[in-house]
């Protein structure tokens, strides 16, 4: 797949999605997100514009989005931090929500986008979400729990009863959501193999800091002086209720709307999230070691999680 930008005649600026179809899956991720994309409208959803086969090549055309992925602004080492503000970063988790709750309860029949992640979330030119990608989304039929299907998507975003068991419902797109919340209020990967060991999973990492009560030192540092403290919290709280091993009890995406967005309300406590293994004991150990080099004033400094047994690798599966 490559993406490329180009013009119309009449010089509107477009964006292409050039795929090389190689096999029969190939060509029907193309048809899919065309029928897709080609009966949805929403503000936080990319638009579809045209699209053309022709031999074994396929183009997409959407409207041209020029702050490219949040990924790029996100991890980029050249633009890290330059345009994402608190505010901006807040905007963004809204916007995907309200993107995935018309998927999920406005469009008919139900969407499950199956891919949400960074680089499938497209910003325009100011900073509003896009999501993007529905190569793998899937039609869901409204009087079912789950369906069995084969697993498509990015490691590290599927959630569990998917990824090992094919099980696919909207939770798994809530899942996905909450891990991409953390990414986005720390600024760090899903995973990141360059770290320590013990800081390697997000997820590992998010749930040993909300036992410590210490959700505030995950909070990228370039925003935490100025972020909104009460609304960042919020946000990560509700995204480790997103990534709950048991999709029975995680919210839907209109509930996880009300939740990051209504400071009043008083949320549920999680559960251990899918795919952490840290024990209470190593959890209260690491606690006791770091206690006596924290000055009163860091109630919600630094702790480090445990070692993390679980290897998370982003992988494309296609």
């Amino acid at each position: 797949m490559r993406r490329m930008k180009g013009k119309t005649e009449d010089g509107k600026q477009i964006a292409v999605k050039k795929l090389f179809i190689r096999s029969s899956q190939g060509n029907e991720e193309f048809m899919n997100e065309v029928k897709v994309l080609a009966n949805v409208r929403h503000r936080n959803l990319v638009k579809l514009l045209g699209c053309c086969a022709q031999g074994r090549e396929r183009l997409i055309v959407y409207e041209y989005l020029p702050n490219k992925s949040l990924h790029t602004l996100l991890f980029d080492p050249d633009q890290q931090g330059k345009l994402l503000d608190w505010q901006t970063r807040y905007k963004i988790i809204m916007g995907i929500a309200g993107g995935l709750r018309y998927l999920h309860e406005e469009s008919d029949p139900p969407i499950i986008h199956r891919d949400i992640k960074a680089n499938n979330i497209l910003l325009d030119k100011t900073l509003n979400p896009k999501i993007a990608d529905f190569g793998l989304a899937r039609l869901f039929p409204e009087d079912e729990s789950h369906i069995q299907t084969r697993v498509a998507g990015t490691y590290g975003y599927m959630a569990p009863e998917y990824a090992m068991r094919g099980q696919l419902s909207m939770k798994a797109d809530v899942y996905s959501f909450g891990v991409l919340v953390l990414e986005i209020v720390s600024g760090r990967k899903i995973s990141d193999i360059d770290l320590p060991q013990q800081m390697q999973s997000l997820l590992e990492w998010a749930w040993i800091l909300y036992k410590g009560r210490r959700l505030l030192d995950m909070i990228d540092s370039t925003v935490r002086e100025t972020c909104v403290e009460e609304q960042a919290v919020r946000c990560i709280h509700v995204a480790l209720l997103c990534t709950q091993a048991d999709a029975g009890i995680r919210p839907t995406i209109s509930n996880v709307i009300l939740m990051i967005s209504s400071c009043s309300s008083t949320l549920p406590n999680p559960k251990k999230p899918a795919f952490v293994e840290t024990s209470e004991s190593n959890h209260r150990g690491f606690t006791e070691s770091r206690t006596s080099s924290l000055s009163p004033a860091s109630t919600h400094g630094l702790l480090v999680p445990s070692i993390n047994n679980v290897t998370i690798t982003e992988l494309e599966a296609r």
